[in-house]
C-alpha cells in the first residue's frame, strides 16, 4: 500500500514546503500532475519544477502525463528526475513505443485509462508495465466526485494480472479519501492518489495518517 498525494492540490507558491510536509508524514510516492492544456483543460507544471523539487524530496516521483504525444517529452521528465512516468493509452497512437521508450530511459513506465476507456484497450501492454493507472474522475482537475463504475476496471485487471502471470501496481486517482480508498483496494488497487483530500485541509499529516490507518 503506497500513499501519492497530488500536489496539483498543494499551494503552488509553497510547493517545496508542501512536498516536506506529506514526506515526514509518510507518504512513499508524490504524484505529479503534468497538463498541456490540450490533452486536459488545464496546465500546470514542466520539466523543471520537477527537478527543482527533486533537489529537495527522496519521494519516488509519481508522474502522470496528461499530455498530447508523451513521447516528444518523457526523456526530460526522465532527465528531471521522474521516477515513474505514466502516459495516457488516448493520448497517443505509439503506446507501445512510448513505454518502451521511458524503460529505456531508466524509469518505470506506466499506462493511464480514462473513466470511458475499456480496459482491454491496454491489454496489449501490460507486459511492458510497471504500473496501472485507473482514473477513477476524468482528469484535468481536482476535488471532483469518485464515479464508482470505475471500481469494475480495478477487479478486472487484478484478474487479468493473476491470469497472465504479471506483476504491476493498480493505482487510483481521483476522488480519494478514506472510504473510496477502501473500496478500491478491496477491488485490488495498491497505489492511492490524494490531493483536495490531503492539501485542502488544515493538517495534511492528520490526512495521510486517516488514509493509512483505513487502509492498514
Amino acid at each position: 500500500m503506497k500513499i501519492s498525494p497530488s500536489i496539483l492540490s498543494a499551494d503552488f507558491a509553497h510547493l517545496a514546503r508542501d512536498v516536506q510536509i506529506v514526506e515526514k508524514a509518510g507518504a512513499q510516492y508524490l504524484h505529479i500532475d503534468i497538463m498541456d492544456g490540450h490533452f486536459v483543460p488545464n496546465l500546470t507544471f514542466g520539466p523543471n519544477v520537477v527537478a527543482a523539487l527533486r533537489k529537495d524530496s527522496q519521494l519516488v516521483f509519481d508522474v502522470h502525463l496528461m499530455i498530447e504525444h508523451p513521447e516528444n517529452f518523457v526523456e526530460d521528465f526522465a532527465k528531471a528526475g521522474a521516477n515513474i512516468i505514466m502516459v495516457h493509452q488516448e493520448s497517443t497512437v505509439h503506446l507501445h513505443g512510448v513505454l518502451q521508450q521511458i524503460k529505456k530511459l531508466g524509469a518505470r513506465a506506466g499506462v493511464v485509462i480514462n473513466p470511458g476507456t475499456p480496459v482491454v484497450m491496454i491489454e496489449p501492454v501490460l507486459s511492458l508495465v510497471d504500473q496501472v493507472l485507473v482514473m477513477t474522475v476524468n482528469p484535468g482537475f481536482g476535488g471532483q466526485q469518485f464515479i464508482p463504475e470505475t471500481v469494475e476496471k480495478i477487479v478486472e485487471l487484478k484478474k487479468l494480472q493473476k491470469k497472465l502471470g504479471l506483476d504491476f501496481d493498480i493505482e487510483v486517482d481521483g476522488g480519494i479519501n478514506e472510504k473510496t480508498a477502501v473500496t478500491c483496494q478491496e477491488a485490488g488497487a495498491n497505489v492511492f492518489v490524494a490531493g483536495s483530500f490531503i492539501f485542502n485541509s488544515e493538517n495534511p499529516t492528520e490526512k495521510i495518517l486517516t488514509l493509512k490507518e483505513a487502509l492498514a
